[in-house]
């Protein structure tokens, strides 16, 4: 995992793969919180990314070592439940 103290408001999350995921609101504890805009269908609450998905921060990005696609089931709600687990 990577150094959360470096991660700072409005950086874009991208996957291993150079996919956007997200842009972050600010870091909670050890996951980054995401922007509502960037929670998709469930745009009336923020989601979060676990600190543990952070492979680099570099420059006015936080590059994840998954792919941009496995990081979004990767996302979490509120209380640490995956999203992948709520989705039909």
């Amino acid at each position: 995992m990577a150094d959360l103290s470096n991660v700072t408001e409005h950086m874009e999350i991208i996957g291993a793969d150079g996919v956007h995921v997200g842009t972050v609101d600010k870091v909670e504890g050890n996951r980054i919180k995401l922007t509502k805009a960037d929670s998709g269908s469930h745009a009336d609450h923020h989601h979060y990314v676990s600190g543990g998905l952070v492979a680099t921060v570099e420059g006015n990005q936080v590059r994840l070592s998954a792919n941009g696609a496995e990081a979004a089931l990767l996302e979490e709600e509120g209380g640490g439940e995956p999203l992948a687990d709520l989705r039909p």
